[in-house]
C-alpha cells in the first residue's frame, strides 16, 4: 500500500511550563484536549491520507481519552528527544511509502486550512517547505555580559510547524543524523543538504508553551467574532520644501515632503481614520487634535497604534487592511514591501494580511501635478458578539 501524504504529529513532549500536572498537548481549551484540536485539523483536509500520532508511552491513558471516538492509526512511542520521536514516527510509516509527510506539532491546535494546503502545492514543487513568520523585533547576540552586536532581523524568521518534506528525503536525513540534537526538522534537512523553502506562516499557528499562551488560545476558541465592520479613511497632504515623504512609517527620499501638523504621514493617517471608523470613534481629528501642540512633529505611528489598540480592548481583531496610495511621484513600487512590514509591525497583524497599492490620477487634479499626496484605506474589524 502507498499513499501521498502522511502527516505525523508529534505529542510525546512532556512539556509542564504552561502549568499542571499533565503534558500541555493534553490539557483542555474550550473543553476540547490540545491534541484533539490538532488531529482534527489534518482529518478535514481531504488531501491528507494518513495521520501518526506519537506519544510518550506513559500517556496512553491521556491520549485514549482525547481521541475518543476519531478513527485513527494507533500511536508510535516516542524517544527521549523530540528527533528521536519524529524518527520513530517516520520509520512507523516507512510501509505506507507516502510521497510527503508533513510533521507538526501537537502544540499548534490553530493551523489555518489555507496554510496546510499552500505546504501541499508548495512540497510537490520544491521538496522542502516550512511556514515561518518574519522577525520584526530587534535581535541582539549576547557576549558574557554584554551585547556582542545586533543581527540583521530582515534575514530572520521564525520557523513554524507543519513542515512538509518528501518522505525518503527527510527519512534519510534523520537517519544520518540521528545521533545529534537539533530543534527542528528544517534543521535536520539543511544539514543534509537539502534546499528548504519558506512560506507566510500566521501568527495564529503559535505554539503553546505557557501558561499565557494557554490563555490566549482559551479566548481564541471561547469567542465567535461575528460581528464584521468595515471601515473606510482618506487623507490629503500638500507638498511643501524638503528631501523626504513619510508613508507608512518609511522614510522615502523625495524632492519635497508633505506638509502637516505631524508627520503628515498621509498613508498611516488614512489608515488610522479606516480603522477607528469601523469601530464608531470618530477620526483622527477627535483622538488627535491639530490644535494641540503635543502632536506637533508626532510619528503617526502613534495615531495608528491608538487605534489599533482601541480594537484589542474590546476583544476585537483585525482582519485585513488594505491601503492605496495615490501620487505621481516618489514610486511606491521598490518601498511597498517595507511599508507592509512596518504596518505589520505596528498594530501586531500578519503581514499576509496587510495589502499596500499604489496608483496615479494619469496627471489629473492635484496629485496628478504633483502638488500633494493622498491616500484611502480599508479596514475590516471582527469583534465578539
Amino acid at each position: 500500500m502507498t499513499i501521498k501524504n502522511a502527516a505525523i504529529i508529534v505529542a510525546a513532549g512532556r512539556g509542564h511550563r504552561v502549568g499542571g500536572e499533565i503534558p500541555k498537548q493534553y490539557l483542555d481549551i474550550g473543553g476540547i484536549p490540545v491534541l484533539r484540536h490538532t488531529i482534527e485539523v489534518f482529518l478535514k483536509n481531504p488531501s491528507i491520507d494518513h495521520i501518526q500520532v506519537i506519544i510518550h508511552p506513559d500517556d496512553t491513558k491521556l491520549y485514549e481519552n482525547a481521541i475518543n471516538g476519531l478513527e485513527i492509526p494507533a500511536p508510535v512511542h516516542g524517544g527521549e528527544t523530540r528527533q528521536q520521536s519524529v524518527l520513530n514516527g517516520l520509520e512507523a510509516i516507512s510501509e505506507l511509502e507516502p510521497e510527503y509527510v508533513f510533521i507538526h506539532d501537537a502544540a499548534r491546535p490553530f493551523l489555518d486550512q489555507e496554510i496546510l494546503n499552500d505546504l501541499i502545492l508548495v512540497v510537490e514543487k520544491e521538496g522542502a517547505v516550512i511556514p515561518a513568520l518574519k522577525v520584526t523585533d530587534t535581535i541582539k547576540y549576547m557576549g558574557q555580559d554584554k551585547i556582542d552586536s545586533t543581527l540583521d532581523r530582515n534575514y530572520l524568521y521564525r520557523a513554524q510547524t507543519p513542515q512538509a518534506f518528501r518522505y525518503k528525503a527527510i527519512f534519510m536525513a534523520h537517519r544520518r543524523f540521528e545521533n545529534e540534537n537539533m530543534t527542528d526538522d528544517s534543521a535536520i534537512a539543511e544539514k543534509s543538504g537539502l534546499k528548504v523553502r519558506i512560506i507566510d506562516g500566521s501568527e495564529r499557528n503559535f505554539k503553546i508553551t505557557t501558561s499565557e499562551d494557554l490563555t490566549k488560545a482559551e479566548m481564541m476558541i471561547g469567542k465567535t467574532y461575528t460581528d464584521v465592520r468595515t471601515g473606510y479613511g482618506i487623507d490629503v497632504h500638500a507638498f511643501e520644501d524638503g528631501d523626504q515623504v513619510i508613508l507608512g512609517g518609511v522614510e522615502i527620499p523625495h524632492t519635497h515632503k508633505l506638509k502637516g501638523h505631524s508627520d503628515a504621514d498621509v498613508a498611516l493617517h488614512a489608515l488610522t481614520d479606516a480603522i477607528l471608523g469601523a469601530m464608531a470613534l470618530g477620526d483622527i481629528g477627535d483622538h488627535f487634535p491639530p490644535s494641540d501642540d503635543q502632536w506637533k512633529g508626532a510619528s503617526s505611528n502613534i495615531f495608528l497604534k491608538h487605534a489599533a489598540e482601541k480594537v484589542y480592548e474590546q476583544d476585537g481583531v483585525i482582519a485585513h487592511v488594505d491601503l492605496t496610495i495615490i501620487c505621481e511621484a516618489p514610486k511606491i513600487g521598490p518601498h511597498r514591501d517595507k511599508i507592509r512590514d512596518r504596518i505589520s509591525e505596528i498594530i501586531d497583524l500578519d503581514v499576509a494580511r496587510v495589502s499596500v497599492k499604489a496608483t496615479t490620477t494619469e496627471k489629473l487634479g492635484f496629485t496628478g501635478k504633483r502638488e500633494g499626496i493622498m491616500a484611502q484605506a480599508v479596514a475590516t474589524i471582527r469583534l465578539p458578539e
